[in-house]
């Protein structure tokens, strides 16, 4: 590989979120959404290059930066932005918020997938609106046990299905998630494209039937699609929009390199809208929340990173599947009682433990305190729908990964 994702960053003491919120300097961090891998040579050759400038006064965003966000969705994910849908601001949480604030009265509801993303929780809260959820199905082969009795013609067996099978994954029960649509409350659909934290990524066909169910009721589509370039193997992104221009003008679009580039300190996010009355109010809704304007660093970094990484992130998504493979071997062999989700997209693999009994809460605060490994419980993402799960970030040295792992292994 070209890029070293083994070598050891140290980001202690760098005022960083994941490593200095530690209780202890010996906790090894697997939770928060960031990665510990330095950023792609030609986005920090762009930052130093500003940097040595030696002037941070306020930014305006140029015409490069339109043609690389362009240029980059149309190469690699054949979808055609055009240059007056693009309206930037500082990250994919406040855009997320300023669309909701746009598109939504107080007292409205707003439709997610539960168990769902944290901060679509508290960005529908804080716009004054109310959360309403459909849980997802875990269905098609993987059960909560692990194991799979099938009836074969000449006998009925047992059979151990592997915890990074591809039979089983999280599926949207269409029956509810049309009776929460029809709701006349219901105006918006948040939907987390892929989706964190179960790490699915939706077909074309399942996009199309959302927004279907989405137009037959009135109801409007916000896509997170932060995590867009973090794909496993034997899977393919699809942008919401690019489904079809029905899907492209019921739609607001939320999008960034930061998730993926990992860059995300650097704040730079756009909302690509195809509606103009919406983009209006969008737009205004930007203003009054303060988040219009960014720093001189974000737009660089964005350019160098559509313009010249993509080698980068293709051996990145190569790095962290060789990761989840080897998680999902040594859960498999080490904690049986604890079963990988299939992973689809994203870097964040979703873990059933319910069979431990153990709330999931208690288990990570013992995990934390004993084991000095930090993973998130799923209660983070649906009090309900996501008990009986943890929520692990994969996206570290692998040998950090390992360690972390037989820390849990000799704790529990």
């Amino acid at each position: 590989m070209k890029y070293n994702f083994d070598e050891i960053v140290e980001r202690r003491g760098t005022h960083c979120v994941k490593w200095d919120e530690s209780p202890s300097d010996d906790v090894i961090p697997l939770w928060v959404a960031d990665m510990d891998f330095k950023a792609a040579p030609q986005i920090l050759e762009a930052v130093k290059k500003r940097a040595e400038h030696g002037v941070f006064g306020y930014t305006v965003v140029e015409e490069d930066y339109y043609v690389a966000v362009i240029n980059w969705f149309r190469r690699r994910h054949h979808w055609r932005i055009h240059r007056e849908e693009i309206l930037y601001t500082t990250g994919v949480v406040p855009a997320m918020s300023v669309a909701i604030k746009a598109l939504t009265m107080p007292g409205e509801k707003v439709l997610i997938l539960s168990p769902d993303y944290n901060c679509f929780f508290s960005s529908i809260r804080n716009n004054g609106c109310e959360v309403q959820e459909t849980a997802l199905i875990y269905s098609n082969g993987l059960t909560r046990t692990n194991t799979d009795l099938r009836k074969s013609s000449r006998e009925t067996e047992e059979v151990r299905v592997s915890p990074c099978s591809s039979d089983a994954k999280f599926n949207i029960d269409w029956g509810d998630f049309e009776a929460k649509c029809s709701d006349e409350k219901t105006t918006v659909f948040l939907l987390c494209n892929p989706h964190n934290p179960t790490g699915r990524v939706w077909t074309k066909e399942e996009l199309e039937r959302m927004n279907d169910i989405c137009l037959k009721h009135n109801v409007k589509v916000v896509s997170d699609e932060i995590h867009c370039e973090l794909m496993m193997p034997g899977h393919t992104f699809q942008p919401f929009a690019a489904v079809s221009e029905a899907c492209r003008k019921n739609s607001v679009i939320l999008n960034s390199p930061s998730k993926s580039f990992n860059i995300a300190g650097l704040q730079i996010a756009n909302i690509i809208v195809s509606n103009p009355s919406w983009r209006r109010r969008i737009d205004r809704a930007i203003n009054i929340n303060e988040v219009c304007d960014v720093n001189p660093f974000g737009p660089v970094a964005l350019i160098a990173a559509y313009n010249e990484s993509e080698d980068w992130i293709d051996e990145l998504n190569q790095y962290l599947w060789e990761n989840y493979t080897v998680l999902c071997d040594f859960i498999d062999k080490n904690l049986p009682q604890w079963k990988v989700c299939p992973l689809e997209g994203t870097y964040l693999p979703w873990v059933d433990v319910s069979a431990m009994g153990i709330p999931v809460d208690e288990l990570c605060d013992r995990l934390l305190r004993e084991a000095k490994v930090w993973i998130n419980p799923g209660t983070m993402y649906g009090p309900e729908t996501g008990k009986g799960y943890v929520r692990f970030n994969i996206a570290t040295q692998r040998s950090r990964l390992l360690e972390a792992l037989q820390r849990i292994k000799k704790t529990l």
